[in-house]
Order: structure tokens, then C-alpha cells, then sequence
């Protein structure tokens, strides 16, 4: 199958541009109905699909649609009429605004109702969770973080015990709001800076066998959702047929061709890539540097034709497709005609507005907004983000930076909390094909929810917002509470807390630029 010659590396660095010419139309991410005619059970949102069926896009209740085209039922008309569990007088986040003092009604592990609040008294078959002064919000999806392999390998020399690396990742994701993760495992020949084992692949082969025995019992043994982003590096020509039966085993949920040969990409500034290269492996010589550049735009890749029938079997079985650091319209072309649908971490503006206009998603990272740049001096997720080119954040390597980079754009930029909030929920939902039944708080989803509440710091007045507790299919799966908790060191989302005008003026109905956002966080959202 490999041709030497004809690589995607050099299609998109201009040596074979020829061979974009032909254009064909974008094949969507995540064509087909269910598993069993080529998704994932969770894959439930294809559009095409629900048209194909006889169903408005989107819509959630229609039983006899559902089993016309094999989905099992379970939508708004087939809940239970009584709820086993009322989240009540929270900020609810809704997808489009803010509802302050409204109560969850959830029943069978979905959302039965959203209401405006009212007394509820509880009884042996009804728990009533009192949400007054914070907000109720979608759980977190996370489609792109090799957190994993920070806690697998918490030195680069060291690997631990895998399966309990997972169960630690349980714990600590659910703390951090994460109620699914797209574990983000990479498969290369040569890493570039620094040999880490957990990369080694029979290492991440592990890690892909474990995370799908996760998803057998992810309602019995785990506290979150566990699913499989594969990153495909170009230069692992060995791993070609490993992957494709991972693919065709349906042990993905998303799948990313990334190629970091220096002088495009991530790294088309060579010097950006020798300062880099120089902090990973100390002092090297501007000759050592450049032999290294060499050895990587020299080494082998999967060509074209390979990348086109990886990602051929990904839309046949329903796997979502993304492509990685897209530097150019080239590039963009090319990984949309092969029916990728997600653009991570494109490098400049004009490239994340192409994507986005060629009907991508677009991807950038929790710590970037947070820093308020790339570390690799690319993109700035903020400027994407108010610029309207950034649709999803996701956590990279740091979980933590999602609920804080949610509240960071709100204060910030000026953003509005619901458009912060679906940055880290439904948005990366739709982008992988689940939101029919992820990423919102509406009537017919799962309930994955979030109570949280903002916090002042002992450590100079700043609010922090907390995850105070998590449910996951209606069960409370994570409840914390800071000890001497005093109400009048915390902020509640309700509108009557008096909340400081020169950082908020009204807590139900989020910001807006014209609010007196505190000018020098203004100043780096626009920096």
C-alpha cells in the first residue's frame, strides 16, 4: 500500500499539491446509525441519520423513530413519570442562558423536567439536594488530555501500575468535573524531544485493552465515563495495521493524525522548535539542532493513500476525526475531505476561521486561556475564543484548567457563563457525536451535572470556583465539602448575594463587554 513519495507531510508542505486537486465533498465525522450498523452505542446525534429516519435533527422524544432506525428508547416520552432525585433552587446552566432558583428533576439517570423552583419535601423514594447558591451545570467532556500518562509515569522513567493509574484518573476527574474523558494515547516511532516508556506502545496497547474493559462497567465500577482518543503520529509506518484493528475493533472514539516534523505545523518556526528541542535535552549546537531537524523531515510517513484508509475505516465504524496544529488551508482541505471534523489547536486566526467555515469544530486548550498564550507561541485560545473561532476547550494536560478557564473567560473576556460552560460540554458533545444524549442540562439527557460554587481564596480575597459534588447518570458520585464553611466567604449564583458590581453585576444573567470587567484581565483576553 505505501508509495514513498506521496505523503500527507509533503502534500501539505507544497512538495505534492498536485494531489489535493481533486475535491470530493466532506464525508461526515460520524456517518451511520447505531454500533451495530457501524457507531459506537453512545454515537447517537448523526444528523443525516436522524433525517434519513424521519426525525427532526436533535429532537428527543420520538419513540417509534427511535426503534425505526435501531436506537433503544429511552427519550423524554419513555421516562418515568416521578422523580427519584430533585437538584433544587440552583443556577441552572442551560444551554442558551442562566435560570436562577430552578429545580432538576431526574429519574432513571436522566433529566425529567427543569422548573422553576418551589418547596420540595423529601420522602424515602425522593432526594431532595438543596443547589441554593450555586450553579447546576453540564459535567464536563474532555476529548483531548493525556493526563493518563501523567499519572501512569509520574517521573518520565517510571511506569506504574496501569490499571491503577486508571482508578486514580477516576477519582481525581470526577473531582475536577470531568464526567467523560477521551483518554488521549499516542502512537509514534520516534518522539522528537524525550523518550518517555509510557509511550513505548505496548504500553499505550494496555492502556487501549484496559480503557475498553473501563467501558463494560463504567456504570457498576467507575465513577465517570472512560473513552479512547487515538493520536496517530505520521512517522509510525510499523503501527498502521495495530491501529486499524483497534479501529476496526471499536475500540476508538476518536482518532487525530498529528505530524510534528519541524518547519510546519506546531513547529513551522524553526527557532521556536531549537528553543524547544534545547529545554528537553539541554545545551545542544545550532549543527546538533539542525541534524535533528533533518532526521524528522527525512523520516518516513504514512503516505495519503494510508491516511485516507485509516480514516475510511473511522467513518465506517461511526469514530469521530480530527486533525492536529492545522497551519494551513491546504491542510485544512485535505483532512475534511477525508471526513475529519474537528480542527486541534489550529496555529493561527485566519486558519481556525477557515476550519470553522468549512464546517469544523475547532479545538483549543483550558491551560492556554489560563497562561492567556500558546507555550509554543501559536494561537491564543482567548483571542479564538472572543473572536468566535474557538468552539471547544479541553484540558490537554491539566484538568484542573477547565472549570477555572470557564470562569476566567467569564470574568475575563466577558464571555457569558451558558457560552463558557458549552465550550467544556456541549460542544466537544457534538463534535464526537454524543449530544443527543451529553453535554447539556435538558429534558431526555443524562444526568452528568455539576454543583458548583464560588469560593473565596484565604489567599487574597480571589473567588475560586469548586466542584462541590457530581452526578453521573443521576448518581452522586463525588460530594465535597471545606471544613468551618462560613456562607459570607463564598459566592452563590443566585441573583440576591450582592455580588460585587465591579466583577459582576448580576449573577443570573451572566456578563456582557459592557460590564466594567476588571481591565488588565480585559486587557490579556485582547493581548
Amino acid at each position: 500500500m505505501r508509495t514513498d513519495t506521496e505523503t500527507l507531510t509533503g502534500t501539505l508542505t507544497g512538495t505534492l499539491t498536485g494531489t489535493l486537486t481533486e475535491q470530493r465533498p466532506p464525508v461526515p465525522f460520524a456517518a451511520g446509525p447505531d454500533r451495530a450498523r457501524g457507531r459506537a452505542a453512545d454515537r447517537v446525534s448523526d444528523r443525516a441519520a436522524d433525517q434519513a429516519c424521519g426525525r427532526a435533527a436533535g429532537l428527543v422524544s420520538d419513540k417509534a423513530a427511535d426503534q425505526a432506525c435501531g436506537r433503544p428508547a429511552g427519550r423524554v416520552s419513555d421516562l418515568p413519570g416521578l422523580p427519584t432525585t430533585i437538584i433544587s433552587g440552583g443556577t441552572v446552566v442551560l444551554a442558551d442562558r442562566l435560570a436562577p432558583a430552578h429545580d432538576v428533576l431526574i429519574s432513571g439517570g436522566r433529566i425529567l423536567a427543569i422548573e422553576p423552583g418551589r418547596p420540595r419535601t423529601p420522602s424515602a423514594s425522593l432526594r431532595v439536594i438543596d443547589a441554593t447558591g450555586r450553579y447546576v451545570a453540564p459535567g464536563f467532556i474532555d476529548i483531548h488530555s493525556d493526563y493518563i500518562e501523567t499519572l501512569a509515569s509520574p517521573r518520565p522513567s517510571v511506569v506504574l501500575d496501569l490499571r491503577a493509574a486508571l482508578y486514580e484518573a477516576d477519582r481525581l476527574l470526577v473531582s475536577y468535573g470531568v464526567t467523560t474523558m477521551y483518554h488521549s494515547l499516542s502512537i509514534y516511532r520516534q518522539l522528537i524531544f524525550d523518550h518517555k516508556p509510557i509511550r513505548a506502545f505496548e504500553n499505550v496497547e494496555r492502556l487501549i485493552e484496559l480503557i475498553n474493559r473501563m467501558r463494560a462497567h463504567e456504570t457498576t465500577d467507575h465513577l465517570i465515563r472512560h473513552r479512547l482518543h487515538v493520536r496517530l503520529e505520521l512517522d509510525a509506518v510499523d503501527r498502521f495495521r495495530e491501529v486499524e484493528e483497534c479501529l476496526l475493533a471499536d475500540k476508538v472514539d476518536l482518532v487525530s493524525f498529528m505530524d510534528h516534523t519541524p518547519g510546519q505545523g506546531q513547529y513551522r518556526d524553526l527557532e521556536v522548535f531549537a528553543k524547544t528541542i534545547k529545554s528537553y535535552k539541554g545545551e545542544l549546537s545550532d549543527e546538533q539542532v539542525q541534524e535533528l531537524v533533518d532526521k524528522q523531515q527525512t523520516a518516513a510517513k504514512l503516505t495519503l493513500e494510508e491516511v485516507r484508509h485509516l480514516a475510511g475505516v473511522a467513518r465506517e465504524r461511526g469514530i469521530s476525526i480530527a486533525s492536529h496544529d492545522d497551519d494551513s488551508v491546504e491542510k485544512l482541505a485535505f483532512m475534511r475531505e477525508i471526513g475529519a471534523g474537528i480542527s486541534e489547536f489550529p496555529i493561527s486566526m485566519a486558519v481556525a476561521q477557515t476550519a470553522r467555515a468549512r464546517g469544523m469544530y475547532t479545538l483549543g486548550g483550558a491551560p492556554n486561556v489560563l497562561l492567556g498564550h500558546s507555550h509554543a507561541g501559536n494561537l491564543s485560545a482567548r483571542e479564538a475564543i472572543t473572536a468566535g473561532a474557538c468552539d471547544i476547550l479541553c484540558s490537554d494536560y491539566c484538568p484542573a484548567a477547565l472549570l477555572r478557564a470557564v470562569f476566567e473567560l467569564h470574568y475575563g473576556c466577558g464571555l457569558e457563563l451558558p457560552h463558557a460552560f458549552a465550550l467544556v460540554s456541549l460542544n466537544p458533545a457534538r463534535a464526537v457525536g454524543i449530544d443527543r444524549e451529553f453535554g447539556e442540562l435538558a429534558a431526555g439527557k443524562r444526568a452528568d451535572i455539576l454543583l458548583i460554587r464560588e469560593r473565596k481564596s484565604d489567599m487574597g480575597g480571589e473567588l475560586i470556583p469548586v466542584v462541590e459534588e457530581v452526578f453521573v447518570e443521576g448518581r452522586s458520585v463525588f460530594h465535597t465539602r471545606y471544613p468551618h464553611y462560613d456562607e459570607r466567604d463564598s459566592r452563590g449564583a443566585d441573583e440576591n448575594r450582592g455580588v460585587d458590581a465591579g466583577r459582576r453585576a448580576d449573577a443570573g444573567r451572566g456578563v456582557d463587554a459592557g460590564r466594567g470587567v476588571d481591565a488588565g484581565r480585559r486587557a490579556a483576553c485582547r493581548a
